[in-house]
């Protein structure tokens, strides 16, 4: 049975194990912080998926207000899987937990950002209704 919840402090090494799988290595020194920070923000939401208590699955939300627009905007940061449990429905639960959230937090929209390289991740947000947006810019700040 999946549980969705929001995760305590033990689960810092389940949820690094996961983002280490999604390309994040050398989470582990800050995770429980990290944990504790998002937890207690306003603007933050984490949860976990948890298969008879063992986290198999993680997201992480950020809300933002629009100046021009009624409504919110929820984005997914961060959504993975355990490669053991793929494929069996645990991302679009955490996805329709997200939602869920989202719309009880007044949001209009969800949106996610997604590597060009993570092409198994665009099928699932298709899946689930995501259209695409092609343009995204960022910044680095560390190299400035």
């Amino acid at each position: 049975m999946i549980e969705i919840k929001a995760p305590s402090i033990s689960d810092a090494a389940a949820i690094s194990g996961l983002l280490h799988a999604l390309g994040y290595p050398g989470t582990e020194s800050f995770m429980e912080r990290r944990i504790l920070q998002l937890l207690s923000h306003p603007d933050e939401a984490l949860f976990v998926a948890a298969d008879n208590g063992k986290v198999v699955g993680v997201i992480s939300l950020h809300f933002m207000a629009q100046l021009a627009l009624p409504g919110d905007f929820c984005r997914i940061s961060y959504l993975c899987v355990s490669e053991d449990v793929r494929g069996q429905g645990i991302g679009a639960l955490l996805e329709s937990h997200a939602v869920k959230f989202a719309q009880q937090r007044g949001c209009d929209r969800i949106e996610v950002h997604c590597h060009a390289r993570r092409t198994d991740a665009h099928r699932f947000y298709n899946r689930q209704a995501y259209v695409e947006s092609p343009k995204y810019f960022f910044k680095s700040l560390v190299d400035l």
